[in-house]
This record gives C-alpha cells, sequence and structure tokens, in this order.
C-alpha cells in the first residue's frame, strides 16, 4: 500500500484540492445538504480506493446525477426518504457486479448513453445561467420547467437581465475563463499546468476576489452567494449534521423507481 507513496502523496494533495471544491458544487446543485458531499467524497477516496482493484481511478459524487437527485428530493418528501433510494441504488449495484450484468451495456447504443448525461448536462447548465449571473429567485431544487415563481426555465433566463449582481458575475466569468484558458491552452504548455488543476486555481482565484472586494458594496460578493459549510462547534454538533435514512419510505413504490433509475443511470454512466 505505501510501496509508492512517494509519488502518490503529492498525487493525493492535488486530488484532495480539485476534489474538494467539486463534491461541494455537486451537492449544492443536487439540493443535498453541503456535507453530505464531503462524505461523499471522503468515501469515495477512502473506502472505494481501498476495495477497488482499480490502479488509477477517482471516485465521489456523481455530477451526471443531479438533475435526478434534486428531482428525486423534492418528489420523495425529504432527504432522508431519498437515502432509502440511494441505499436500494447500490444494493442494487451490488447485484448487478455479482451478476456481471455489465455486458447488459453492449445492448446500449453509445449515442443513446451519450445523449442521457448531455440532456442532464444542459438542464443543469440552464437552470444555472440565473445563479451565475446573482439571481437566485429559484428555489434551490427547482429543476422543473415550470417553475413555482411563475416563470419558466427560459423566462427565468430573460428576467436575469434585469437582475445582475456585478460581484457574483464578475467571479463567475473569472472562474469560466481561468476552466477555459486552463484546459485549452495551458494544459498544453508543461507539465506544471497538468499538475496544478484548472478547478483548484478557479477556487483560488475566487477566495482572493472575495477577500479583496469584501465590503465593496459594488463589487464584492453578497453572503447569500456564499458556499456555507456547517462549522460544528463540538462533538454532538458535528454528529448531528449525518442524516440517516427513513426506512419507513420503503412503503413508497417512487423510492424504489428513484433508486432502480439511480442504479442504472450510474451504471451506464461508469460503463
Amino acid at each position: 500500500m505505501f510501496k509508492h507513496i512517494k509519488n502518490d502523496l503529492p498525487a493525493s494533495v492535488v486530488v484532495f484540492f480539485v476534489a474538494l471544491p467539486l463534491c461541494l458544487g455537486i451537492a449544492l446543485a443536487s439540493g443535498a445538504p453541503l456535507f453530505s458531499g464531503l462524505i461523499a467524497g471522503i468515501i469515495g477516496g477512502v473506502v472505494v480506493g481501498s476495495l477497488s482493484s482499480s490502479k488509477i481511478g477517482v471516485s465521489g459524487p456523481a455530477a451526471g446525477l443531479a438533475a435526478i437527485v434534486l428531482t428525486a428530493i423534492g418528489t420523495l418528501g425529504g432527504y432522508e426518504n431519498f437515502l432509502v433510494a440511494v441505499v436500494l441504488g447500490g444494493v442494487l449495484q451490488l447485484i448487478f457486479g455479482f451478476l456481471k450484468a455489465g455486458i447488459i451495456g453492449y445492448y446500449f447504443p453509445s449515442s443513446v448513453i451519450k445523449g442521457m448525461l448531455t440532456g442532464i448536462g444542459i438542464i443543469i447548465i440552464l437552470k444555472q445561467i440565473p445563479h451565475f449571473f446573482g439571481y437566485n429567485s429559484t428555489p434551490k431544487g427547482d429543476f422543473a420547467f415550470f417553475q413555482v415563481d411563475g416563470q419558466n426555465t427560459f423566462s427565468e433566463i430573460l428576467s436575469t437581465a434585469n437582475n445582475i449582481s456585478l460581484g457574483a458575475t464578475i467571479v463567475g466569468f473569472i472562474g469560466l475563463g481561468i476552466l477555459i484558458l486552463w484546459s485549452r491552452v495551458l494544459s498544453k504548455k508543461g507539465k506544471l499546468f497538468q499538475i496544478i488543476q484548472g478547478p483548484l486555481v478557479a477556487v483560488v482565484a475566487g477566495i482572493v476576489y472575495y477577500f479583496v472586494t469584501n465590503g465593496n458594496t459594488k463589487y464584492g460578493i453578497n453572503a447569500t452567494h456564499l458556499v456555507s459549510v456547517p462549522v460544528p462547534d463540538s462533538l454532538d454538533s458535528f454528529l448531528g449534521q449525518f442524516r440517516f435514512p427513513n426506512f419507513n419510505a420503503l412503503s413508497n413504490p417512487q423510492v424504489w423507481v428513484t433508486g432502480f433509475t439511480i442504479a442504472l443511470v450510474a451504471s451506464l454512466g461508469g460503463i
């Protein structure tokens, strides 16, 4: 396990700094508690990494499931009920593995899988455009086309033009510019830019921008736009952040449908 610690240690530090904001971002986009994103990253890194026979791999929360998770939490009546569907999805994936069911993937055209994941990505992008410009009128977790505020996905984007937050918009474009520049130009310029990942630089740039403009009413970032991870002040407070599945929800047929959907989409996405 520690045979290649000299190479594994610096690589793990890079993965940590890249994975941490991704875990928080996916949890936020999924409408789940931010703490759950951290737990998913820890389990994916420590537990899956220890049990997996793969020599190269990074496991954690999946962005491709964000739309499904977001909708399911609202449909099933709460996060604890949704966790039951997650447990069912995990059990089904274990069963798929024991049955060597991965061969089913050969019968699914790759265009169908890519189309499914692309559709999920488009939904996420459209729903995040107002938030990119600092317009947060839509409740977190609303992934329906017709929204509770009387708008629809496209009219909400048009309404953003009159409700732009300058600070959030600037830091959004800074982060987006760094990601594009890093992936298209800098990553091909040298090994240093491959070791230091764009998402990490984008997060650091956002932090620097926040502290530089903090207190500036025009260019500063409002507290409502910040990702606030609960910081426990005691052991009881820390343990209180854990949520457990409400297994009484097993009587809800929709929980089983959601569990099967999670297992199928996650498996096909992995294949």
